[in-house]
């Protein structure tokens, strides 16, 4: 028997029905839902055939369904990183670029998905090497000065070559999929899904000559935090994971094919950058 694990984001409320919907559509087909804990909690999902409870969110599964918004899309594809499981996502967030489809489109969106009659776009990851391991971002991996320090000096290099050191709010280092979401808000190019590489651009730079620089996918970035003395906190995908003393260097690297990202047949990158974004030129 096939089986999808189902993620909800953390407004019950906007999910519920949509939930119970999949759960109906999955065992009517002949698959096993699998719901974590946390969506059983939140949703009060009782006992049914078909369906296991409090199943172990990275445990085995052929699908995974997401009922939520980019920031639920991307902690799921973290779960099944450098597995092979599509995340097949219905958008209940703001922007949802991520996302396979919209709510309206639930029942078309699951008999699709159920049947395997999807695209499956490939994507890559971001692996930071910290002092407590390994850390991935599907989006972005970036730096941030304290709230309550001064402005932040980081030096990065790649491949042994230091490129610069910039007074600035922060740093993005954004993958691909992730170069629509903070890298863009700092004028960092978009770049398209396909693309072998990554790109760095700066938040709030101190300076009129720091520019975004895209990186090779084989090369190896390394950035410093030469603040005097105030640490710089680091995120990946908009959650804190740790802090960077002064004086201390984290490595990034590229990692290929990372995660499986499912999409409607025939569906595009530039269609989707229109349709959530709007045109680029007028």
């Amino acid at each position: 028997m096939s089986s999808l694990t189902v993620f909800t984001h953390a407004r019950p409320e906007q999910t519920g029905d949509a939930l119970r919907r999949v759960i109906q559509l999955s065992r009517e087909a002949g698959w096993e839902v699998r719901l974590p804990g946390p969506v059983v909690e939140k949703h009060g999902i009782e006992a049914q055939d078909g369906v296991v409870l409090g199943a172990d969110p990275e445990g085995d599964t052929d699908l995974a369904v997401v009922l939520g918004g980019d920031g639920t899309i991307l902690s799921t594809l973290r779960l099944v990183a450098r597995r092979e499981v599509p995340v097949f996502a219905v958008n209940f967030g703001t922007i949802g670029f991520l996302s396979t489809v919209e709510p309206a489109d639930l029942d078309e969106g699951m008999r699709l998905a159920l049947g395997r009659e999807f695209d499956v776009m490939p994507i890559p990851c971001l692996v930071a090497d910290t002092a407590e391991g390994e850390e991935v971002g599907m989006n972005d991996i970036s730096f941030h000065r304290l709230r309550t320090g001064r402005v932040a000096e980081l030096a990065y290099s790649v491949e042994g070559e230091q490129l610069g050191e910039v007074r600035c709010d922060g740093l993005v280092v954004a993958t691909p999929a992730g170069s629509t979401g903070y890298n863009l808000a700092n004028g960092g190019p978009v770049l398209a899904w396909g693309v072998e590489g990554y790109v760095v651009s700066f938040i709030a730079p101190h300076t009129l000559t720091a520019r975004a620089l895209v990186v090779a996918p084989g090369d190896t970035l390394a950035v410093t935090n030469r603040s005097r003395e105030e640490d710089v906190e680091m995120t990946t995908d908009g959650r804190s994971v740790c802090v960077l003393p002064h004086g201390e260097t984290i490595t990034i690297r590229f990692a290929p094919r990372c995660a499986q990202l499912a999409q409607l047949p025939g569906a595009s990158f530039y269609h989707r950058l229109r349709d959530k974004f709007g045109r680029l030129a007028y």
